[in-house]
């Protein structure tokens, strides 16, 4: 009985932990620099999780986690996110690097709104992909969406 006992207080337990555990994490709205956005026009693409830096980038896992990376439907090649800050609510700075590591830049992500972001390249190469064998440089300032 005493086990009968002990193993439900338990289980009550731990349910009551990970209910707590739950509760003091922000929902997915309140991270904004979390998850998947695109550019339809360009054909790209942001995975990203500035909150706990755990992206894994497809065919370069021997990079570890990282902040993120920018990556095109037309071009098998990602643009690492090496480090993000959010520097307040609805914006981040985010240091970014090709695959190679022989180019690289400051960026901003700004969060306008639940659906739209602004990625304004400051300083440093200038992101580009290629398509059809030819070189497409991404425009300074391009808009994402959820």
């Amino acid at each position: 009985m005493k086990k009968a006992i002990s193993h439900s207080i338990l289980v009550v337990l731990g349910m009551v932990l990970s209910m707590t555990t739950y509760a003091q994490q922000p929902a997915t709205d309140e991270q904004p620099f979390k998850g998947y956005i695109s550019n339809d026009e360009y054909q790209v693409y942001i995975r990203m999780n500035f909150y706990d830096n755990n992206i894994i980038v497809p065919d370069q896992e021997i990079l570890g986690e990282l902040s993120g990376f920018f990556g095109a439907n037309r071009d098998s090649r990602k643009w690492l996110f090496t480090s993000a800050e959010i520097t307040d609510k609805n914006q981040a700075t985010i240091a970014i690097t090709n695959d190679y590591g022989s180019e690289d830049l400051i960026a901003t992500l700004t969060y306008k709104n639940d659906s739209t972001y602004i990625l304004k390249q400051k300083e440093g190469s200038t992101l580009k992909i290629a398509v059809k064998g030819k070189w497409v440089k991404i425009p300074k300032t391009i808009i994402f969406k959820k």
